[in-house]
């Protein structure tokens, strides 16, 4: 089971709705954190449209200081963070569940 926690990174000009979200995606050996609108996270319900095995992916967020790419394959999503999505440095695979518990997350919260 991933854990997945997200929080007001810093906050729109309006002050009403966060600009950023904090996003922690944490297992017992390792933690993800990333930071992304709430626009961008929305995009991840397209998850299942970014087949790696055709080569596309979902280009969300940032993790120091890089891009955050997403791709599926079968029910498995794998993170990408790197530069693109070919040349990365680092990538965990989480089950397809996990993103859906952002999204349910972001839309539950409607930031």
């Amino acid at each position: 089971m991933i854990d997945v926690t997200l929080n007001s990174a810093s906050r729109a000009s309006d002050g009403d709705r966060p600009a950023l979200l904090a996003v922690k995606l944490q297992a017992p050996g390792w933690e993800l954190n990333l930071q992304a609108s709430p626009s961008e996270l929305e995009h991840l319900r397209d998850i299942r449209g970014a087949d790696w095995t055709t080569r596309r992916s979902l280009h969300l967020g940032q993790s120091a200081g890089a891009p955050v790419h997403w791709a599926i394959d079968d029910d498995t999503v794998t993170v990408m963070v790197g530069q693109d999505d070919e040349t990365w440095d680092i990538s965990i695979q989480v089950p397809l569940d996990t993103v859906e518990r952002i999204v349910a997350e972001v839309d539950a919260r409607n930031w």
